[in-house]
């Protein structure tokens, strides 16, 4: 705990540290005053009413950061940012000429793949704007506009996501920490204290006998936190050993050190682009279902909804995709060919292990061993809270999203602190 507040006391203190800090608190406050503009003609009452009964709405409204809530300009948040980074990741995986872009370029490189996910995240903005405005239109959220007012909604919709998109960038670049992380976690940190009143309006009106209940989600919830930080942390140190250099009378190298491999290297990430994943085609075909002038499409689309609203199916899959998604994101950030050639270049070695080829292959088999503990890990903390849920009272559909959120707050925090002590170290070195 000391070690912590020297490390908080010298960044405020380095004015360099200072006004990143500052600079990344100015964009959540301006965030924050984003999400607090409605669009015209909400029905507050049917819109509280729905996102209380739509688990799917309560998921969107965490990458909204809480923008979602009141039908703010930004209440798509930073979700088809997402989606697109995913499908330009992937597609760098299939394309070996970008995957060689991202690493021989270093920065300049990955600028590129975050500009064509900022390009492609503007025409899947439109696409979620059309598919939701379809969808409060049909539960009385939002008047039936016009086409000309329908397109000003959507364009002020996509004109919104774009805006929280570069804010987020912003902050990656200026800031401290991952900013479109930053955004999803200022958002339930800011609806925390709502969540929290609405827990005890909840348990006052159903009396003492569900208390012993939300006692024992807390339990599980401390728990789950202590769990996720454990495994955050832990990682397999694989030796190193610099190779002896003899130069005029003097000998060099020879010395002993470790390469850090982290249980879980992709962080929370694995679970945003889950959930990103699985939020996207539900927003379409939810829309779609309510379009009656074409039964057909709304028949097929409603069914594709229905299917995903099973809580069972939807875990499964939701679990199935975290732990791909944990091997994806390991495989874009760790390039065990790429360590092992530095590894040789610098005259290092790994002990009882050929230089080259059997160093990247003995390292990608541990990662490979390392990466299933903590993607399984994970995926099961992932879908706890939808476990939780099917034995709650009354199903509440509103544990699964707390859990969920509580796990991305839990993430993100650690990796700011992460971030804030790298910075930190640079600085005193």
């Amino acid at each position: 705990m000391n070690n912590f507040l020297e490390k908080m006391t010298a960044a405020f203190k380095d004015p360099v540290l200072r006004k990143r800090i500052g600079f990344t608190v100015i964009a959540l406050v301006l965030f924050r005053v984003l999400a607090a503009i409605p669009v015209p003609g909400v029905d507050a009452a049917n819109l509280a009413k729905l996102l209380s009964g739509s688990q799917l709405l309560g998921f969107l409204n965490i990458f909204s950061g809480g923008g979602l809530s009141n039908l703010s300009i930004v209440m798509l948040g930073v979700g088809p940012y997402i989606t697109a980074s995913i499908i330009i990741q992937l597609l760098t995986m299939m394309f070996p000429g970008w995957k060689a872009m991202m690493h021989d370029e270093g920065e300049a490189g990955r600028m590129k793949l975050s500009q064509y996910s900022r390009l492609l995240g503007a025409p899947l903005a439109v696409i979620q704007a059309i598919g939701f405005i379809i969808l409060l239109q049909s539960q009385n959220v939002l008047p039936h506009f016009g086409l000309f007012a329908f397109a000003v909604n959507v364009v002020v919709i996509t004109a919104g996501s774009v805006l929280l998109m570069w804010v987020g960038e912003l902050i990656s670049e200026f800031g401290i920490g991952n900013g479109v992380s930053l955004i999803i976690f200022a958002g339930i940190v800011s609806r925390l204290p709502v969540s929290i009143v609405q827990n005890f309006q909840k348990i006052s009106t159903t009396g003492a006998s569900d208390l012993p209940f939300y006692l024992i989600i807390l339990v599980i919830a401390v728990a789950a936190v202590a769990g996720v930080v454990h495994v955050t942390e832990a990682e397999r140190s694989v030796p190193v050993t610099y190779a002896k250099q003899v130069r005029g009378n003097k000998v060099y190298g020879g010395a002993s050190t470790y390469l850090p491999l982290r249980l879980n290297q992709s962080g929370v990430i694995p679970i945003i682009f889950a959930l990103s994943i699985l939020l996207f085609p539900q927003i379409i075909a939810t829309g779609l279902s309510h379009l009656t002038k074409y039964p057909t499409l709304a028949s097929w689309s409603g069914a594709f909804a229905s299917f995903f609203n099973n809580q069972w199916v939807y875990g499964a899959i939701y679990f199935i995709l975290v732990v791909l998604f944990t091997y994806f994101y390991t495989a874009v950030t760790f390039d065990p060919k790429m360590i092992s050639e530095n590894l040789q270049r610098s005259g290092a070695f790994i002990p009882g292990v050929r230089p080259g080829e059997h160093t990247q292959e003995h390292l990608g088999n541990i990662v490979t061993r390392i990466t299933l503990v903590g993607a399984l890990f994970l995926g099961a903390v992932a879908i706890l809270p939808l476990i939780i849920q099917a034995f709650s009272p009354g199903n509440d559909r509103s544990v699964a999203v707390g859990g969920t959120a509580l796990l991305i707050v839990v993430t993100v925090v650690l990796d700011l602190l992460k971030k804030i002590d790298a910075q930190v170290t640079m600085r005193e070195y």
